[in-house]
């Protein structure tokens, strides 16, 4: 993909925070924190790539269907919405259906990076995501915001785990909503999904050269928060980050 093309458009000028990390680091628990102090738009682009796999197993696409995943990724019929219920997640909805739970079991994972090592998939998600960018800004959650999507972002933050935290985590929140899961099953799906998020051809999951890296497996939401924003702070101090 490339990312001058993903990275321009008419709100270039509109300010970004970008996210990255593995699954379970607590980019989404920590992007809404951010997101209510700012007043920030949210891109959840992780649920992007499950709800093109999603779609397609709704469709009955094949998961390698490059060209027809492309469409369906193009045409995304999708809205992230406020959740009133205190840690939960934003509300997902997919054609105008909730689908926020469905996209967050282990098997969509599964899926998600399956279709996200296709550059057409990239590709059409990539000119999604940028429409994302309004005013008056954007905290965008992912694995590629700020080397690929979002390589301008005023801030970026590679937010990672140990492996075990984050199959803890992710456990924790599955059983939470009575999703049945195996937590030495989801350790091992994690560990897969990371070897294959790392190593990929195509925008591999690493930190961005001027990303801050942030360890959180013993840090609480609240530390991880104040760590970022002391760091935003410091940024629109001395000009390098401007809030329009």
């Amino acid at each position: 993909m490339n990312a001058e093309k993903t990275d321009s458009g008419n709100n270039h000028d509109v300010p970004v925070i970008a996210i990255d990390g593995p699954s379970g680091s607590g980019k989404g628990a920590i992007t809404e924190r951010l997101a209510g102090m700012t007043g920030f738009h949210i891109l959840d682009s992780g649920a992007l790539y499950r709800l093109v796999g999603y779609a397609a197993r709704l469709d009955s696409v094949a998961l390698d269907a490059e060209t027809s995943l492309a469409r369906l990724a193009r045409d995304l019929d999708v809205a992230f919405l406020p959740n009133s219920e205190a840690g939960q997640p934003l509300s997902i909805c997919l054609r105008g259906e909730d689908v926020t739970w469905a996209i967050r079991t282990d098997q969509a994972g599964v899926d998600a990076s399956k279709v996200a090592r296709l550059e057409a998939v990239r590709q059409a998600l990539g000119e999604l995501q940028v429409r994302f960018r309004k005013p008056p800004g954007l905290i965008a959650d992912g694995r590629d915001m700020g080397t690929v999507v979002f390589p301008s972002a005023n801030l970026k933050i590679f937010l990672t785990a140990s492996v075990e935290a984050r199959a803890e985590r992710r456990y924790k929140q599955l059983k939470d909503k009575d999703i049945d899961v195996s937590l030495p099953a989801l350790l091992e799906s994690i560990q897969e999904r990371d070897a294959r998020d790392t190593e990929r051809a195509v925008a591999p999951l690493k930190p961005a050269a001027d990303a801050i890296v942030i360890d959180s497996t013993s840090l609480s939401i609240e530390e991880v928060v104040t760590q970022i924003v002391t760091r935003l702070k410091k940024e629109i101090d001395t000009g390098v980050f401007q809030q329009n």
